[in-house]
C-alpha cells in the first residue's frame, strides 16, 4: 500500500482529501504544520480539528514545527518586499518552501511515497507533453494553480491534489457532512494566515523597523499633489484613500523609494504591456526556446490576458497583447497554455 503525507489545516478541504485518499487505497498520515502563533490556519483550534478528523478516520496525525523556517522564508520575505516597495504573495512562498519543500523532505525521511494537500488544482500525466503537468481545478472559482506554479517540476509525480475534479465547494462540504465532520461548515480562511485581522500595515509597524514616514504624493511630472504617511501603505493600482482632489481619478502607478514619493497618474498609466519576471519556474518545458503565446495572470483573483513570453538574458520578457491589468513588482505572473501551467515568475 502506498503511503501519502497529507498536510491538514483543520479545514474542510484537507479533511475531505483524507477521505478521498483512503478510498483510493492510500495509507494516509496527516500532518499539521506549526508555522506561527495566532495564525488563522495553524492555531491551537486547527491542530485539534485536524487531530480529531484523523482520529475519526483512524489515521495517524502529527504536528510538524516549522516556525523558524516560516519566519525565514515567508515572514522575512514579506517584510523585505514592503521595505522595497514591492507587493509580496506569502502563499506562494509558503507553498514553495514549506508545503512542497520541507514537507516533502519530511515525507522522504519517513519513507512516505507521496505528499498531498487540499488545494484546488490537478496533476496528471500528459501524453501530449510526455510529462506530469499542473492543471487548473475543475472548480474554476476556487482554482489555486496560480499559487502553485513554484512546485519543483521533479516533484509533480509525487504530489496529489484530491479535490481537483470537484466542480464546487458545496460538493466537498456535503462529503464532510455525510461523514459527520464538525468542520463541514467551517468558513474558508481568506486573509494572510499570519495576519488574521487583515491589517498588514499595523503588522509591519509592530514586527519590523518599517515606520510611517511622511513624504510627497506626486504626478508623473513631479508636481506635488498631496502627502502620504508611509510608502508601505500603498499598492499599485490603488485609487481610494489618496486624499487628492482631481477632476480625473488618480491611481498609484509607482514609487520613488529614494525620494520617499508615491507616484500617481490616470488609469491609462497603469497599463504596462511590457514587463519582466525573474526567479522563474518552468513546469511544462525545460527551457523556453522561442517566443510563446500564453494566457497570463498577474494576480490570483485577476482574469487572464493573452501575451507572448520569451527569454531575454536571465529573465523572461512578457508582452501583453491586450491591456488591462495593473502590474505590481513582487507579485507573480503565471503563464498558462489552455488549462495547463507552463510556469511563472516574480514581476520585477
Amino acid at each position: 500500500m502506498k503511503k501519502v503525507l497529507l498536510g491538514m489545516s483543520g479545514g474542510v478541504d484537507s479533511s475531505v482529501s483524507a477521505i478521498i485518499l483512503k478510498e483510493q487505497g492510500y495509507e494516509v498520515i496527516g500532518t499539521t504544520m506549526e508555522l506561527c502563533e495566532n495564525s488563522s490556519c495553524c492555531n491551537f483550534n486547527s491542530y485539534i480539528d485536524a487531530k480529531n478528523i484523523c482520529k475519526q478516520l483512524g489515521i495517524e496525525h502529527f504536528i510538524y514545527k516549522l516556525s523558524d523556517e516560516f519566519k525565514k522564508y515567508v515572514i522575512d520575505d514579506f517584510i523585505e518586499n514592503y521595505k522595497n516597495c514591492r507587493t509580496p504573495n506569502p502563499c506562494i512562498e509558503c507553498n514553495r518552501y514549506l508545503k512542497f519543500g520541507l514537507m516533502y523532505e519530511k515525507a522522504k525521511e519517513m519513507g512516505i511515497d507521496y505528499i498531498a494537500t487540499g488545494h484546488y488544482a490537478k496533476i496528471e500525466y500528459s501524453q501530449e507533453y510526455k510529462r506530469y503537468v499542473l492543471r487548473k481545478s475543475k472548480n474554476i472559482l476556487k482554482d489555486q494553480s496560480y499559487v502553485l506554479y513554484n512546485i519543483p517540476k521533479e516533484l509533480l509525480d509525487k504530489v496529489i491534489f484530491p479535490l481537483g475534479d470537484f466542480e464546487s465547494k458545496e460538493e466537498v462540504r456535503n462529503i464532510a457532512k455525510e461523514h459527520g465532520f464538525k468542520n463541514a461548515s467551517k468558513p474558508d480562511s481568506e486573509d494572510i494566515c499570519f495576519i488574521p485581522d487583515g491589517d498588514y500595515k499595523s503588522y509591519l509597524e509592530k514586527n519590523s523597523d518599517i515606520k510611517a514616514t511622511e513624504g510627497n504624493i506626486v504626478n508623473t511630472e513631479g508636481n506635488i499633489l498631496g502627502k502620504h504617511n508611509g510608502l508601505y501603505k500603498y499598492t499599485i493600482g490603488q485609487r481610494k484613500g489618496l486624499g487628492i482632489a482631481n477632476e480625473v481619478p488618480l491611481y498609484v502607478i509607482g514609487f520613488d523609494k529614494e525620494r520617499n514619493e508615491v507616484i500617481v497618474g490616470e488609469q491609462d498609466k497603469l497599463e504596462r504591456k511590457e514587463f519582466y519576471v525573474n526567479d522563474y519556474n518552468l513546469l511544462l518545458v525545460d527551457k523556453l526556446e522561442k517566443a510563446t503565446e500564453v494566457n497570463i495572470k498577474t494576480r490570483y483573483s485577476q482574469k487572464e490576458y493573452k501575451g507572448i513570453i520569451e527569454m531575454e538574458g536571465d529573465k523572461i520578457k512578457v508582452n501583453l497583447l491586450e491591456g488591462g491589468p495593473s502590474i505590481s513588482p513582487g507579485q507573480s505572473a503565471v503563464f498558462y497554455v489552455n488549462d495547463i501551467v507552463l510556469g511563472g515568475g516574480k514581476i520585477i
